[in-house]
Order: C-alpha cells, then sequence, then structure tokens
C-alpha cells in the first residue's frame, strides 16, 4: 500500500488481518474442545469444574500459539511488501539491485602423471 509520498507502508492487507483472527478463534475453539476432553477422560463423576478449567486452559494455551504464529507471518509479511516495493522503487530509478554474476576460475584437479 503506497501513501502519498511514495512510502509503503507496512500493514497487512484487511483480508490478511481477517484471516490470522479467524485463525486465533478456530484455534481457541479447538483447544476449549481438547481441552475438556483432557479432563473428561481422566474424570469420573461430576467434573463440570474441572472440565470447564481445562477447556479454558486448552483454549487460552492455543489461541496464544495461534496468536504468535500469526502476529510473526503477519510482520513477515509486511516486511516482504517493503523489501519488494523498495527494489521496485530502486529499478524504476535506474538503480541495479543485481551485480553482474562474477566468473570463478576453474581449477583443474586431475593430475598430469594419472594418463
Amino acid at each position: 500500500m503506497a501513501t502519498d509520498e511514495g512510502s509503503v507502508s507496512a500493514l497487512p492487507s484487511v483480508a490478511a488481518r481477517v484471516a490470522a483472527f479467524a485463525a486465533i478463534v478456530v484455534a481457541g475453539l479447538a483447544g476449549a474442545l481438547i481441552g475438556d476432553a483432557f479432563i473428561g477422560i481422566q474424570c469420573a463423576g461430576n467434573c463440570s469444574t474441572g472440565q470447564g478449567i481445562g477447556a479454558l486452559v486448552g483454549a487460552v494455551l492455543s489461541a496464544g500459539g495461534v496468536a504468535v504464529v500469526s502476529v510473526l507471518v503477519l510482520r513477515a509479511m509486511g516486511e516482504w511488501r517493503t523489501v519488494t516495493a523498495g527494489q521496485a522503487a530502486a529499478e524504476a530509478r535506474g538503480v541495479a539491485g543485481r551485480q553482474e554474476p562474477v566468473e570463478e576460475p576453474v581449477i583443474d584437479l586431475t593430475s598430469e602423471g594419472d594418463t
């Protein structure tokens, strides 16, 4: 996203942010189900408090883990966009972003006595 001054925003697109939010919510729901089931398997009788705590802990841990990964992905996307926009601007100005390849010398490893 270019602004009027030609600078590039590192802010991710709305679709990417919505997808990250949806992934966090789905992970929280899955973690709650796993936490509830984990306590339900180990408990006999009335375990509603334990299952509630298990569901809460599972939801928080899984949503927190996915949130960390989502933030890292969104930051990487923003940085990638900034870098590619900078390279495109440099190419538009005529500044070469790449250097010419350097020819490496060929070393002959065969000895002359092996004929």
